[in-house]
């Protein structure tokens, strides 16, 4: 592992004008950002299926960074970061860990949206000195109620989006009811912000990749989550599609530490970017409690 390239200390300047720096992990380079200012534990953010650096909501990721350092990062073979994506939960978990050492870190936080939240349900079970506190939205657990289907959706989403000219995001994140779709517009608009420098698209070997893992997670056993001993915040939208909302509930019943925000009314899977304001707050009490 080599020591960070092109790293600067972290920007306090704003999630759309971050420099993206790399770090090599045994001659993959990772791709990532951070900003906010460097003392603390770090909060690493965890992206959903399909998403790269570009796909997190600036206003999150800015909320976050008035007070922890907090990074994003391509996980293996995912926009502008190398190698090949694993096909299961754990090889990403694995690459995550791998990524968090060469940076340096021995303790952080970590934030898993949607997939990423599997892939922080496994880091904190396996690495429990390195993760002091998890946060996970939209997320559920191995075996979870309809996680195996989210591939299918995903894909109809995609389909439905180019038939209707609309980004399938809009779907996959927000109700169709006027506020949703408001939100959803609003949303989309944040994500443009970056101009310069943005990231690459993710590949579609990677998806297909990241989809077979989901799929495997969805079909596995359920997972012991009474080994999961860090305090744990839990959010989600009530009307969540993907991962349908059900499986927020359960994984705050499973997890012995759990600390459950009231699922968000009219929100879907991006119930926490619909929301910005109220979940930056409670996030941030919740890292700093």
């Amino acid at each position: 592992m080599s020591a960070p390239r092109n790293s600067p200390s972290p920007s306090r300047s704003s999630y759309k004008n971050a420099p993206t720096r790399s770090v090599s992990v045994d001659g993959v380079d990772f791709a990532y950002r951070e900003l906010g200012p460097e003392d603390g534990v770090p909060l690493v953010l965890l992206i959903h299926l399909a998403g790269n650096l570009d796909n997190w909501d600036p206003r999150v990721v800015d909320g976050l960074a008035t007070r922890h350092r907090v990074i994003t990062f391509g996980n293996r073979g995912v926009g502008g970061s190398g190698g090949s994506t694993p096909d299961t939960i754990e090889g990403m978990a694995h690459d995550a860990v791998r990524f968090i050492r060469a940076l340096g870190f021995d303790q952080v936080d970590l934030f898993g949206l949607s997939m990423g939240g599997f892939v922080a349900q496994v880091i904190a079970a396996e690495e429990p000195h390195l993760v002091r506190k998890v946060i996970l939205a939209g997320t559920g657990p191995a075996g979870g109620h309809g996680i195996d289907k989210v591939p299918t959706l995903a894909v109809r989403a995609t389909i439905r989006g180019a038939l209707t000219r609309q980004d399938p995001k809009l779907s996959i994140f927000f109700t169709d009811t006027a506020s949703g779709r408001r939100a959803g517009r609003a949303f989309l608009r944040r994500l443009e912000e970056r101009t310069d420098n943005r990231d690459k698209d993710i590949s579609l070997t990677s998806v297909r990749a990241q989809m077979k893992a989901i799929k495997r997670w969805g079909r596995q056993a359920p997972s012991d989550l009474s080994a999961i001993h860090q305090p744990v915040l839990v959010a989600n939208g009530e009307n969540d599609r993907m991962v349908p909302s059900r499986n927020t509930i359960d994984l705050a019943a499973r997890l012995p530490k759990s600390e459950l925000v009231p699922l968000y009314p009219d929100a879907a899977h991006g119930g926490v970017f619909q929301n910005h304001e109220d979940f930056v707050a409670r996030a941030l009490g919740f890292l700093e409690s």
